[in-house]
């Protein structure tokens, strides 16, 4: 299996969702299933078989966590002594058109979230920003058409997920 890109804090929050998975989904659908299997005919049994279709989504979530969990590449931003724009970047960018100012962090596949402003590294908007420098200009290709934006800070700091 290859390996992904998480940040420190992307891992905690796959740690949490599986140990929520484990103690509390799991147990839940087990007992779900025993309570539908107790009305008797299954062949017919409307909840058993939706609780075992759920089981099965449950089960499989679970075993696509494990396997991203062991298969990470931890990145700390807090660790990283860098001056371009690498993974767990966070970058202050002012769009040179228009003078809008954001802050994008470049995080893994599986923390992106655009309304927190974590963007994935396989993003077009992280990929024009990777190995740039501050005062660097970075083109992207949007469905709107060419943005440019201006890089002005680049931080290695803690994300919040």
């Amino acid at each position: 299996m290859e390996r992904i890109y998480i940040t420190v804090y992307g891992l905690e929050k796959l740690k949490t969702e599986l140990e929520h998975m484990k103690q509390v989904e799991r147990p839940n659908i087990i007992e779900a299933i025993a309570e539908a299997r107790s009305h008797g005919d299954l062949s017919e049994n409307a909840e058993y078989h939706s609780a075992k279709e759920k089981q099965s989504f449950i089960e499989g979530r679970i075993q696509e966590l494990e396997a991203k969990i062991s298969t990470a590449s931890v990145v700390d931003p807090l660790k990283i002594n860098e001056t371009k724009v690498v993974f767990g970047a966070t970058v202050e960018v002012v769009d040179v058109d228009t003078d809008e100012e954001k802050t994008y962090s470049i995080v893994g596949q599986d923390e992106a979230d655009i309304d927190k402003n974590l963007i994935s590294v396989s993003s077009p908007i992280a990929r024009a920003f990777i190995g740039k420098y501050e005062g660097d200009e970075a083109t992207v290709t949007t469905p709107g058409g060419k943005r440019t934006f201006e890089i002005e800070k680049i931080e290695y700091k803690e994300i919040k997920i």
